[in-house]
């Protein structure tokens, strides 16, 4: 195959075919994913679980979804695996039928952790495949990945009031349809790859080195630190929405375990949405100026949420996912463009302490719940997007990428 101009235009141009597919395999997914935290009232209530076993689910989970996938980015940079997202997928699946027939703590745990593992090769894999398929719209091509990832965790609360929590814990197992599709869409998606690499490897070499930062290395570092820590104020304030939010609308407002996961999905649609129109104005405005916005833009909903009724409560958790959402993409591809040639151990870097701090929150808050009670997590959760000031620090994309 050698290198034609019509090859040319498929390294130029956004692939949404590419993306839609990429971005259905990520609904696939984290819809599963999402039945973790979503049947948590359900084994809690089957296994007597505490607060602080519940968080140490979730710490399970995130820990091995996140601990690999720096390693499987970094690893995939240099040797490029266009069909591990097929394996990867393989072992969420083991880990869902597992889940299924789990009949002690243990056993829950340990088939949590072979979803994780499934989810450590996919995201990184995964948004690197985005990143190529974009075509230059890199926070488009990140939000339509990331919107398929929360529309799945979306419909997981909602696929599990409706099926899990009526009848019961065996009924997990009936969901394994969902990655078995995914692998289908993901074996054609790997063949798009393989084309692409063969593409890459017979295009004219322009440069004389490998692609740096424009920023001095301690400079990249101070600012990939404060990427993160913007990254954790948002994900332990989600892993409080995720993991308590139910439990907090059943002991204050007295509502169904049905109606809680509703009240769950509406926040997890909103954070959909906003992770679109987030990816839709970063390629326009700036990545630096979504993520002022977003992160320190959720204070006040937050701020206000423990304070308000029923229905100000939903609106005001609606608010906050909407606005909070926006902010990962554009983070995402800002530390992509401050670390060029580096897509696949940015993204595994970021998505895995994504996960990790989701995980970590989850287990830390399920103890502060354990010694006080769930209002105290949502009042001290109320003040993480007052970090979004850390954004002052960053400087403009232009100062470093073109």
């Amino acid at each position: 195959m050698g290198h034609t101009p019509h090859n040319e235009r498929l390294l130029q141009h956004t692939t949404y075919p590419v993306l839609i597919a990429i971005a259905f395999s990520h609904l696939l997914n984290d819809t599963v994913q999402a039945l973790v935290p979503a049947i948590y009232p359900l084994v809690k209530a089957s296994f007597q679980l505490s607060y602080a076993q519940i968080g140490l689910i979730t710490l399970t989970f995130q820990l091995t979804a996140s601990i690999l996938q720096p390693l499987v980015g970094h690893w995939t940079d240099k040797h490029p695996r266009p069909f591990a997202l097929v394996g990867g997928m393989g072992s969420t699946l083991i880990g869902l039928v597992l889940l299924s027939q789990a009949h002690s703590f243990p056993m829950i745990l340990g088939s949590v952790a072979l979803v994780g593992v499934g989810s450590s090769i996919f995201h990184p894999e995964a948004s690197r495949m985005a990143y190529m398929a974009s075509g230059g719209k890199r926070s488009l091509a990140q939000s339509v990945f990331q919107l398929g990832g929360n529309a799945g965790s979306s419909l997981g609360p909602l696929l599990a009031a409706a099926v899990v929590v009526p009848f019961g814990q065996a009924t997990v197992g009936w969901f394994v349809v969902l990655p078995l599709i995914a692998m289908v869409v993901l074996w054609r998606v790997g063949r798009w790859y393989l084309r692409i690499l063969a593409i890459r490897e017979r295009r004219p070499v322009t440069g004389s080195g490998p692609v740096r930062s424009a920023l001095p290395r301690r400079k990249v570092v101070l600012i990939i630190a404060t990427l993160l820590l913007l990254i954790f104020s948002k994900q332990f304030y989600v892993a409080s929405m995720t993991s308590y939010y139910t439990f907090y609308l059943i002991g204050r407002f007295g509502l169904s375990v049905q109606e809680a996961q509703v009240q769950l999905f509406l926040f997890l649609f909103a954070a959909a949405i906003g992770t679109l129109l987030g990816g839709f104005l970063g390629d326009r405005i700036g990545y630096k100026r979504i993520v002022w916005a977003s992160i320190l833009g959720a204070a006040p909903f937050t701020l206000a949420l423990p304070h308000a009724d029923l229905f100000w409560t939903g609106v005001l958790a609606f608010l906050a996912g909407f606005i909070l959402a926006s902010a990962f993409s554009a983070i995402l591809v800002y530390a992509q463009l401050l670390i060029p040639g580096r897509v696949g151990l940015v993204s595994g870097l970021f998505f895995g302490f994504a996960f990790g701090m989701a995980g970590l929150g989850s287990a830390l808050l399920g103890r502060l719940a354990d010694a006080t009670d769930i209002d105290t997590v949502f009042r001290v959760c109320s003040f993480l997007p007052l970090l979004g000031l850390l954004c002052w620090y960053l400087p403009d994309q232009k100062r470093f990428a073109p």
